[in-house]
């Protein structure tokens, strides 16, 4: 019996090592396949590659980060100040106004909602919830 080829996942590598039946590797393959080359999915790696190679959008969420690490940090011990708060304001604006994190989180969003719906026509066609099946035979 064939084994499942690996495939780009969203610019990742996906290898499953299980043996399948050829119906279903077909079958497998050809939903793996439509996947990729959805709109959805072309748009998110599309955000991607630009995300990935945005060195200002890194610097924000990096700088976001760092502030709510020092933020967190000073709320234990009660000395969170004005200008903290402020700086904090600041740089999440910032992050919610970068064109290159807004179009990464929206298609993101967009891909995560368009397999949530074509689970739940699998789903319906089997009358089971394809993602817990899938997520079971995956695990360990």
């Amino acid at each position: 019996m064939p084994l499942l080829a690996a495939h780009p996942v969203v610019g990742e590598t996906m290898i499953k090592t299980e043996n399948l039946p050829p119906e279903l590797h077909e079958a497998t393959d050809g939903l793996i396949q439509n996947l990729l080359a959805s709109e959805p999915f072309l748009a998110y790696q599309k955000s991607r590659v630009q995300y990935k190679s945005d060195s200002h959008a890194h610097a924000l969420i990096e700088h976001l980060s760092a502030l709510q690490v020092e933020v967190r940090r000073k709320q234990a011990t009660s000395s969170v100040t004005q200008a903290d708060i402020e700086e904090l304001r600041t740089v999440q604006v910032e992050v919610q106004a970068n064109e290159t994190l807004i179009m990464y989180s929206s298609t993101q969003q967009d891909a995560v909602n368009f397999l949530r719906e074509i689970n739940q026509e699998i789903s319906q066609l089997l009358g089971v919830d394809f993602a817990s099946l899938a997520k079971q035979s995956t695990c360990c």
